[in-house]
């Protein structure tokens, strides 16, 4: 995914140590703001509605849906890591739709057959979808084994841990049976919507950035930003899960 040819253009100069500085530092706050989010958590008061209601609510689970993916902070950070070396709209849409094939498998999948895995080990493996698609990125694997990865089977597989991390809350929350398919496929289009919604706002910045000269020389220090905030994902949540 990284193009080898600009691979020697990238050094960690002063400028570019402030650069990751400050990038770091608003992935810093930004993680820190999001408190249970990192854990694939719904708000308070809308987890107390999915416990609460039975029958079809088809409208109210598209928005949760929705609101649970724009408001994902790692979903965001991968689908960013995904996209970041991707011009062409032909190649986005085979990523995205690959990540959205394995999130909604294992989402639908998990919640119909109460397959359960512990949210801090799951959030833990997301985390390090993003420091995997950071490295990818920078070209690290290359340089480092001398090979590399199939960028489009590891879009697929973190998809599915993806979906698992967010079935998993969905289970903890005892979601009536009454009505369980059609809220659960319509909260599965509210996903896909999110996504969209994210997405599109990713490629509008990513569009005027790469536009700039900078856009390869900041490249790798964004990367190393991206690679750090997700191994605090992946920090956080064993420090939950050891504690908890």
């Amino acid at each position: 995914m990284f193009p080898s040819q600009i691979g020697g253009a990238f050094s960690l100069s002063a400028m570019n140590r402030r650069h990751a500085l400050t990038l770091l530092t608003l992935l810093v706050l930004l993680l820190g703001a999001s408190g249970e989010a990192l854990a694939h958590a719904v708000a308070e008061g809308d987890k107390g509605y999915i416990q609460e209601i039975y029958g079809v609510h088809l409208i109210s689970f598209v928005y949760l849906g929705a609101k649970h993916m724009v408001t994902g902070y790692d979903h965001i950070l991968f689908l960013l890591g995904v996209i970041f070396f991707l011009y062409r709209m032909q190649h986005i849409a085979i990523y995205v739709s690959l990540f959205a094939i394995g999130h909604s498998t294992t989402m639908l999948l998990g919640v119909y057959f109460n397959i359960g895995i512990n949210s801090y080990l799951i959030d833990a493996i997301i985390g390090l979808s993003v420091v995997y698609k950071a490295l990818d990125n920078i070209g690290a694997y290359q340089r480092w084994f001398g090979f590399q990865p199939n960028t489009k089977v590891a879009t697929l597989v973190f998809g599915l841990f993806h979906g698992f991390g967010l079935s998993s809350k969905i289970i903890e929350y005892d979601i009536s049976s009454d009505g369980l398919v059609p809220n659960l496929l319509a909260f599965n289009v509210g996903v896909e919507i999110g996504q969209l919604l994210a997405l599109g706002v990713i490629l509008i910045g990513m569009g005027f950035w790469r536009r700039t000269t900078g856009f390869l020389r900041h490249a790798y220090t964004a990367n190393v930003a991206m690679m750090c905030a997700g191994f605090m994902l992946v920090g956080y949540q064993l420090t939950g899960y050891f504690i908890a």
